[in-house]
């Protein structure tokens, strides 16, 4: 059964395109469902399909040569994903795991070229996606060179809030369970290490944690450690 073409319509990917447009992008594509914790697809895997998520939030994770697993970045609600085709590489470079429940659309690789040269707003928001991902690898890069540990979890976590906070009485929640553990593996540090900074924030009024819970009390105050400005 093809997909309702409401699920797309309102995306900036596809903006200004009538009902026919929408139902011909439709017709190869396929909605899926993944509970939380499941792969989407594996780090190394033939890059088949490529992705737009639709609800949910996504983590997504390098292992190293050494078996270490890095937190990448988290994609966010009506982001494309999984385009290796567009990178011009044959497999997935990173596992893609559905941080909480998640709906994904899925399309054959098959009909990249053709859906970019018919509609040119799909190609450019695939590419700007590209290259928003490329600057803010290298904009880890430099802050994993140049930052002290603390900056970087107060960066990492800012990052969060700007991307997908929510508006909560206690402040501006990360909406999505995220653990220590994963605040870890995206700044490079430890889990001792960010359990001690959480811990002494939290002490200090800017945060609130909990069980895969953060929430950001006093933004101003974390932006000024993250730029390593506050006064001690």
């Amino acid at each position: 059964m093809a997909l309702d073409r409401s699920l797309i319509a309102a995306l900036p990917a596809f903006a200004d395109l009538g009902a026919r447009d929408l139902d011909a992008i439709l017709a190869s594509a396929r909605s899926s469902r993944y509970p939380r914790n499941s792969e989407i697809f594996t780090q190394g895997e033939k890059a088949e399909q490529f992705f737009l998520l639709l609800s949910g939030h996504i983590r997504v994770v390098r292992t190293t040569p050494d078996g270490e697993q890095v937190i990448a970045r988290y994609i966010n609600e009506e982001e494309l994903f999984g385009i290796a085709i567009a990178m011009g590489t044959r497999t997935y470079p990173a596992s893609a795991i559905a941080a909480v429940d998640c709906v994904v659309i899925a399309w054959p690789n098959s009909v990249w070229h053709d859906l970019q040269s018919r509609f040119p707003a799909f190609g450019a928001s695939a590419y700007q996606t590209i290259g928003k991902r490329l600057q803010e690898t290298q904009a880890r890069v430099v802050e994993m060179s140049t930052q002290q540990v603390e900056q970087r979890i107060a960066s990492a976590v800012l990052r969060l809030v700007s991307q997908s906070g929510r508006k909560t009485p206690d402040g501006i929640e990360i909406d999505f369970p995220i653990s220590r553990q994963d605040i870890a593996e995206m700044t490079g540090s430890t889990l001792h290490t960010v359990s001690r900074l959480l811990s002494a924030w939290e002490d200090q009024g800017i945060v609130r944690s909990g069980r895969q819970k953060v929430t950001v009390t006093d933004p101003h105050a974390l932006m000024l450690v993250a730029e390593n400005r506050r006064r001690r």
